[in-house]
């Protein structure tokens, strides 16, 4: 009798177990990129004249990060690394593939599609890709179950007004999946279009984990927006556009929230890089922050950085450890329970930081390279420090509003400059003379990167650097080796 009373009791105690653990459901994940927006371009982070109720709710719900950087100021770059949780340098990516180009993203490289549909994930791209033009390189061929957009930025084409030159590019042309569908001229449907498809993608597969990679290409000039969107802000046609994409994301929570899936569904919203500052009133704000897109100062690189999974993230979550754009991979790895790629990776988890176990950047050093391989600063706890190179300015001209550019300017830094960000997130003071020890253990760290990653201002090839995909196979297959 007392041994059937103790199994009744261990059952009991077993079936107390197995309801406390809760089975784990594969979250849904929604990755929401922009072109070109600052990040003084949405409402709560500080931008005051532009309606972001949206996606500044999903902010106040969530994470945002307040020290968070696309990987490269610069599209190709940028985008290349959220994918992949790499340097870009170390995939061979530099700046932005033209129309036509015979290189792009190597087909060895895993991307977050791939890793994600490795464990049961359905997933799409809606919107900009970027990472190749050439069929070998399309979207559909990287882990992609779904591609409808363009391959590369809406203003390669023909059509788009830039001062003094004439482009020989094709006509921008509208894919689905491989095949293409139509050439484009008024991009003004093309949000709502790619939001339309997200939603689609949602409801068709609500029962099952899927992955959405919506990558507008919007804000970058040329601007479109609907027509009802038109003159409706005080930002004009820049904040309009900005608008429109906050009503998109707005519609797809809704739809989340419909289907019961807005609880399990991780939500991230950021930007590729900074404003492209040339072009005025077409272009967006990088806040308080010096210089914008095509620059490594903070306003080519520090833009919004948002998260929202009510799972583990507790509402109005403000982190203001510094973060990279190779952070994203590792941290859906580890939220999804894939495995990391058997090549090595960058990117550091940012679940420590999401959840409150750590106040802590998973960084020491973050490192800003541009153009060729060509590493201009060094992010090193507080203090931010730029080596020798050249960078382009606006030095404080004013842009047009009628959505041509006006020409920059070149400049350059002949010795090493260091400021400390906490004290003067807008570089002003140079204090490299004072914090010589500062200076000193930098440069062993540029030193350092530098013989892994490259550094071509020294004319350095970087131990661990992989091959760019080329579009006659050769690098595919010496890679694959």
């Amino acid at each position: 009798m007392f041994q059937k009373k103790i199994s009744l009791f261990l059952v009991f105690l077993l079936l107390i177990i197995s309801c406390q653990q809760e089975k784990f459901v594969p979250p849904n994940i929604i990755f929401i990129l922009t072109d070109d927006q600052g990040y003084g371009d949405l409402g709560v982070y500080g931008g005051t004249d532009i309606s972001t109720s949206n996606i500044d709710m999903l902010a106040f719900q969530g994470a945002r990060f307040t020290s968070y950087y696309a990987t490269q100021p610069v599209c190709s770059a940028s985008r290349a690394s959220i994918l992949t949780g790499c340097y870009s340098d170390r995939i061979s990516i530099y700046n932005a593939f033209m129309p036509n180009s015979k290189k792009g993203i190597n087909s060895q490289e895993t991307t977050l599609a791939e890793m994600l549909k490795n464990i049961g994930y359905t997933t799409a791209i809606y919107g900009k890709w970027h990472l190749g033009d050439a069929p070998e390189f399309f979207p559909t061929k990287h882990g992609f179950d779904e591609f409808y957009g363009i391959l590369y930025s809406n203003d390669m084409w023909p059509y788009h007004p830039k001062q003094g030159t004439v482009f020989n590019f094709d006509d921008l042309i509208l894919y689905e999946n491989e095949k293409p569908l139509k050439v484009i001229k008024d991009q003004s449907f093309l949000t709502k279009s790619l939001t339309d498809r997200a939603i689609n993608f949602i409801t068709k597969n609500k029962e099952s984990p899927f992955f959405i990679y919506l990558s507008h290409p919007q804000p970058h000039v040329p601007l479109f927006a609907d027509k009802k969107f038109i003159g409706t802000q005080d930002r004009g046609i820049y904040g309009d556009v900005i608008n429109e994409i906050d009503f998109s994301f707005g519609r797809i929570f809704e739809v989340l929230k419909k289907n019961r899936l807005d609880r399990n569904t991780i939500i991230i919203f950021t930007s590729d890089n900074g404003p492209w500052l040339s072009y005025g009133s077409h272009s967006g704000s990088p806040g308080i922050y010096r210089e914008g897109k095509g620059t490594s100062w903070e306003g080519g690189h520090r833009v919004p950085g948002i998260i929202w999974f009510p799972k583990y993230i507790k509402p109005n979550t403000i982190i203001d450890a510094p973060v990279m754009g190779i952070d994203w991979f590792p941290t859906l790895t580890e939220f999804s329970k894939g495995k990391l790629p058997k090549f090595k990776i960058d990117g550091k988890s940012l679940v420590p930081l999401l959840t409150g176990k750590t106040l802590k950047s998973p960084h020491e050093n973050l490192f800003f390279y541009y153009r060729e391989n060509e590493l201009h600063a060094i992010r090193h706890n507080d203090w931010k420090y730029y080596l020798k190179h050249s960078y382009r300015s606006l030095n404080g001209k004013k842009g047009k509003s009628d959505g041509t550019p006006i020409k920059y300017e070149m400049n350059s830094i002949k010795s090493a400059e260091l400021y400390n960000l906490i004290e003067d997130p807008i570089e002003k003071n140079n204090v490299a003379g004072l914090y010589p020890n500062i200076i000193t253990k930098i440069d062993r760290i540029s030193d350092s990167i530098s013989l892994i990653l490259g550094n071509s201002l020294e004319n350095i090839k970087g131990s661990e650097v992989r091959p760019i995909g080329l579009i006659n196979n050769y690098e595919l297959q010496k890679f694959k080796k």
